[in-house]
């Protein structure tokens, strides 16, 4: 089919967007709870609007999963549309030019909270549906909508969510609008995606806070017996010291490694965008191996004692760290979580007593197969739309809901966005280029025809 139908209705599109972003769809924080629920319906109202059928606001633990689908091409392949609709918050808000949440179009871009991530996104299938059932009256393929309002809190209704409604979710792939790439002109599918485990450590060395000129000299202290098990979680040289870590770890080939480092910044280029003085982590791999194929653990943050203005002479009697690693295939979360919990079991002066709490948002890494038909579909999409070849790009962060799909579906997810990663996702002044959302639509609406070719 042709574009005349998206290219009719462009400002009627852009118009949407606008009123989606004024939505306040802050997942992290509780008094947002109604505006994120709003932020659903509107979702769901939209997916009606574009023809899509038993649409309904599904109530999770958490914030809802909207559903809808359209179920009428017999004998053409399932496919399931995946997004999120809730949004990061906006702080720190002295540095934006104009409000998060009141949408400013200037130059081709519009600019407010939820923009590249990924509210223009979300709106790429839908709309890419509606031109299909408005001009041919059919869609090529039968089509599943899933999108969810917790993913920047990491997902952690998701997993209970697609255990209980494992028929309702059936498909034959998925395709996840929550992608982008690194270039506005070059087209790019993410194809590998590290996974997420975190956990919280406590540490308590007293009933409370002891005066030191009283106590101190003759006490455990919290705060430097966490510092004696965050320093063993590393080797010096940068590596993780957890025992049994790297055990599931697979060792990548020497052409996906060049691969990588063909497509990569260089040394000097990556230490400069980082503001570092030098690169430092696992030995023998580079930069772009140790941020895209190999599994990291960090400390995001730690507090104990105070933290005031001034002297305050207090041993701490409690003291805190969150630690996160990124994780790559075959690693479990849950395993990685339960090394972490042995290792300090092991660390932990025995003057002290140390716990480890699991974090919610975990997430297992994903690899999709490159030869994957449905990653051809996409690729030829956007060929006969762009008029380009689209590279195959890996991230080292995390999306759940592309492991959990593998794991509880056994379906694979293609990645395909139309964010570009210079747009200020999660920052002040955040941005989605228009010329992008007008592409991304035609490019899913060749999509639809592409998937039933190569799925069929």
């Amino acid at each position: 089919m042709d574009f005349s139908y998206i290219t009719d209705n462009q400002k009627r599109f852009i118009d949407e967007l606008t009123e989606f972003l004024r939505i306040p769809s802050i997942s992290t924080l509780p008094e947002y709870k109604e505006s994120v629920k709003q932020a659903g319906e509107w979702t769901a109202s939209r997916l009606q609007q574009a023809g899509i059928e038993n649409v309904k606001v599904m109530e999770t633990n958490g914030h809802p999963i909207v559903y809808g689908d359209w179920l009428h091409a017999e004998g053409a392949p399932t496919i399931l549309f995946y997004g999120h609709y809730d949004v990061q918050p906006a702080e720190p808000l002295e540095l934006w030019n104009s409000q998060p949440f009141d949408p400013v179009i200037e130059n081709g871009r519009i600019y407010a909270r939820g923009a590249t991530d990924m509210k223009a996104n979300v709106l790429l299938p839908v709309i890419a549906c509606e031109a299909w059932l408005k001009e041919s009256k059919t869609l090529p393929v039968n089509v599943k909508f899933l999108f969810e309002g917790e993913e920047e809190i990491g997902s952690p209704s998701l997993a209970s969510f697609m255990e209980e409604n494992k028929e309702m979710l059936r498909a034959d792939t998925a395709i996840s609008a929550d992608s982008g790439r690194r270039e506005e002109d070059q087209p790019a599918s993410m194809v590998s995606l590290r996974g997420l485990a975190g956990v919280q450590i406590d540490v308590r060395s007293a009933g409370g806070d002891l005066h030191s000129g009283l106590y101190g000299g003759a006490v455990p202290n919290s705060a430097q017996a966490l510092a004696r098990i965050l320093d063993s979680l590393k080797h010096e040289d940068g590596s993780v010291a957890v025992e049994g870590f790297y055990d599931d770890v697979i060792e990548r080939s020497d052409e996906e490694k060049e691969n990588i480092n063909a497509t990569f910044s260089s040394e000097e280029t990556f230490q400069k965008n980082a503001g570092v003085n030098q690169v430092y982590g696992e030995p023998g791999y580079t930069p772009g191996e140790q941020t895209l194929i190999r599994p990291t653990l960090d400390i995001n943050g730690l507090w104990g004692g105070y933290q005031g203005i001034g002297v305050k002479t207090v041993i701490p009697a409690d003291s805190h760290a969150k630690v996160t690693c990124r994780l790559v295939p075959d690693q479990d979360p849950e395993r990685v979580i339960e090394l972490i919990r042995q290792h300090v079991e092991r660390h932990a002066p025995a003057e002290v007593e140390a716990l480890v709490i699991p974090l919610e948002g975990k997430a297992y890494p994903y690899m999709l197969p490159a030869d994957h038909p449905a990653l051809k579909a996409v690729e030829e999409a956007v060929q006969q739309v762009e008029e380009k070849s689209s590279h195959q790009l890996r991230i080292g962060g995390s999306i759940p809901i592309t492991g959990l799909l593998q794991q509880l579906l056994d379906v694979h997810t293609i990645q395909l966005g139309y964010s570009v990663f210079d747009e200020g996702m999660h920052a002040p002044n955040e941005f989605y280029r228009l010329s992008q959302f007008e592409k991304g639509q035609k490019v899913y609406t060749q999509l639809l025809q592409e998937l039933a070719e190569y799925l069929g």
